[in-house]
């Protein structure tokens, strides 16, 4: 049986009832992952969604030249998988483990049937979706109105979240993913933050020293 508060923190659960996420709950599969190994590929035929047990997990596509580009990082507590639930079609993107993990994995079926069971849940269902465009729509904007400069310096303010010391979670190739720009382009971004004085770095670890002007450069 997964821990209570692995789903309670899965935003797609906290909507369900306790009695209806308890059935869920009793449903879940825990599948280990090494790193590096694929969970899907990007249009593969889906019947399950997941949530994150431990460890992270890539979210990926690749250009038609094979370039790679990261959506998102998915830790403890993060749902992923769930969008064919809703259509019908194959996965968009490819899920790939950074560390060793351990995810539930949950049938399509399973969730289906509870909410069908109360369709005053699709409301919920809906303003997730709803988040989820609002997250697209920020992403597109930055791609557009912001440099790899600005980029990266929004994906280290994210990781650092309200915290000056931090250590970076990922690889600096992953980092680059997200920032949508090769790891040589973000490196030189992340070393001109340190030549301004703006932040400082020890190995993974990086310290925060000018919070203000890191903020500016990432609008």
């Amino acid at each position: 049986m997964a821990e209570p508060d692995v789903l309670d923190e899965a935003e797609l659960f906290r909507i369900l009832p306790e009695t209806a996420r308890q059935r869920v709950r009793d449903a879940a599969a825990k599948r280990a992952l090494r790193r590096g190994e694929l969970l899907f590929r990007e249009g593969d035929e889906p019947n399950s969604l997941y949530v994150v047990r431990r460890g992270r997990i890539a979210m990926e596509t690749r250009s038609p030249d094979g370039r790679e580009s990261v959506i998102a990082i998915m830790e403890a507590g993060d749902l992923f998988g769930e969008l064919p639930l809703f259509d019908g079609q194959g996965r968009s993107a490819d899920a790939r483990c950074l560390e060793s993990s351990e995810v539930l994995e949950i049938a399509y079926d399973v969730v289906r049937e509870e909410l069908t069971a109360d369709p005053t849940l699709l409301w919920g269902v809906v303003a997730i979706l709803a988040s989820r465009l609002r997250s697209v729509n920020a992403a597109l904007a930055d791609a557009v109105f912001l440099d790899v400069t600005g980029r990266t310096a929004k994906r280290l303010l994210e990781v650092a979240g309200d915290e000056d010391e931090f250590q970076l979670p990922i690889t600096q190739e992953t980092l680059a993913g997200l920032a949508g720009a090769s790891r040589e382009r973000v490196n030189k971004a992340i070393a001109s933050f340190i030549k301004l004085g703006w932040i400082s770095q020890r190995g993974r670890r990086y310290t925060i020293t000018n919070r203000e002007q890191l903020t500016r450069r990432a609008r």
